[in-house]
């Protein structure tokens, strides 16, 4: 109860809490190189969930349930700020807004993916074993099981900047600053 004595609520609690890790997130909008801020962001993104892996799936629900000009406005600092650095790299508005959805849903999903990787028994060398996969019986998960040396190098600074290659490629190829 005594947090109460600093939030309201339970809800101003969880804003607060999501408004204080977004605070470790910068953008600058002033970059002239809009693709690697935007990858900047992502790494950034991604130590903040590595450091606070509780918050992450705040982050990612929290704004559910807050329509968007009744939420902290340090929530709403990323949006602004990518939305600044977009429009000024000469993308429309709709276009910026469009990438920022869909950077910021890569960005939850890379996390929260990563998140998951889970390993059951790290002394074991035998991958199948490792990741507990060889109780999956072998005829309903035959691709699953299969790759489980894959699975279990999973390399999450790799893999964002796998899918940060794949979405920024598709945005210049599909989305061009108005200039």
């Amino acid at each position: 109860m005594s947090l109460y004595r600093h939030a309201e609520n339970k809800a101003a609690l969880l804003d607060g809490v999501a408004e204080t890790v977004l605070a470790e997130l910068t953008v600058d909008p002033a970059d002239p190189d809009w693709t690697a801020q935007l990858r900047s962001v992502a790494h950034q993104f991604r130590r903040i969930a590595l450091t606070h892996p509780h918050v992450v799936p705040l982050l990612a629900t929290r704004p559910l349930a807050t329509p968007l000009a009744l939420r902290p406005r340090g929530t709403l600092r990323p949006l602004e700020d990518v939305l600044d650095l977009l429009t000024r790299a000469g993308f429309s508005g709709a276009d910026a807004l469009h990438i920022y959805r869909a950077f910021f849903g890569f960005l939850h999903g890379h996390v929260l993916n990563e998140l998951q990787e889970l390993v059951e028994n790290p002394d074991e060398t035998d991958d199948l074993l490792r990741l507990g996969l060889h109780r999956l019986p072998i005829h309903e998960f035959p691709l699953l099981r299969s790759l489980a040396s894959v699975l279990a190098s999973y390399d999450g600074a790799a893999e964002l900047e796998r899918g940060l290659d794949i979405l920024v490629g598709g945005l210049r190829s599909s989305v061009a600053p108005a200039m």
